[in-house]
């Protein structure tokens, strides 16, 4: 079993983190690093890609850099039999995994008329399904941590019909991620394990945000790496004492004394878009 954490470390734990090549998932395994975590990055991109940045070991030689022990594995979190073996290897590896996070997503923003069924299968399989998957075969050795903690890149259960109507399919598969922290929470509440979902006030700059928005987009959010110490925050916490909760980042900071923000902005002084699934503030 992985070392224990102490309050405000993850030195020693193990992270098993699916599509972390890039984005948040990369920025939460570099913030895990430089505590000097074990870090697992379990992955589709093997080969360079010719528009997105990074692969499972480029991101590997990036943790280590930073001070923590990387695994690079090729994952796709669709298929039971890869998805069972990564996690063999890192128990085999590390000795155990105290970590995971769901964080691999896809994504198409497409009315009902004009999605491809291929596509709804695919957001499906990986956003609901794969995060429930992965889940499942973590949590024999999440029970075996003594703070143990799955945390679902996934908003907020929010019923207005106005996250539905023009992306239906999306919305249902992240909600399918959201569903896993609620019922997963609940479910394992009593063998002490924490699940918990953490999601960005405002549009956070990523390669995938570039791919459906342009790069224009990207400068209306905030730097993924106010994701990462966000979730650091949540899982140096005792997992016994934090379950079922659905985190937006700048409430955690909030929490953690970081009230001033303006250094994770992409473009310094530019009005920020807010992220999907949340409503306005009645005083915006």
């Amino acid at each position: 079993m992985s070392a224990q954490t102490s309050e405000s470390s993850l030195k020693g734990r193990t992270l098993f983190i699916t599509g972390g090549t890039r984005g948040i998932g990369e920025a939460i395994a570099l913030r895990a690093a430089r505590d000097g975590a074990n870090v697992v990055i379990a992955a589709k991109t093997a080969e360079p890609h010719p528009t997105l940045p990074g692969t499972v070991y480029s991101v590997a030689a990036a943790i280590e850099a930073a001070g923590g022990q990387a695994l690079p594995l090729v994952v796709d979190v669709r298929e039971e039999a890869i998805v069972r073996a990564a996690v063999d290897q890192t128990v085999e590896k590390f000795g155990g995994i105290d970590i995971c996070i769901n964080n691999a997503s896809a994504i198409m923003l497409t009315g009902t008329l004009d999605l491809p069924m291929k596509r709804f299968d695919l957001m499906h399989q990986v956003n609901t399904r794969g995060t429930y998957l992965t889940s499942k075969l973590c949590l024999p050795h999440l029970l075996k941590s003594n703070n143990p903690h799955i945390l679902n890149l996934a908003p907020p259960l929010n019923m207005n019909p106005n996250w539905f109507k023009d992306n239906l399919a999306y919305t249902m598969a992240k909600y399918g991620m959201s569903m896993c922290v609620l019922g997963m929470a609940a479910e394992f509440a009593d063998q002490g394990v924490a699940v918990n979902a953490l999601w960005p006030r405002t549009l956070i700059s990523t390669a995938a945000v570039r791919m459906f928005g342009g790069d224009a987009l990207l400068d209306y959010g905030r730097k993924p790496e106010i994701m990462a110490d966000a979730a650091h925050a949540v899982l140096t916490r005792k997992a016994s004492e934090c379950t079922g909760n659905f985190f937006m980042d700048d409430e955690v900071l909030a929490e953690a004394g970081v009230t001033d923000l303006a250094a994770y902005a992409s473009v310094a002084g530019n009005q920020l878009m807010p992220d999907f699934f949340l409503d306005p503030h009645p005083d915006d």
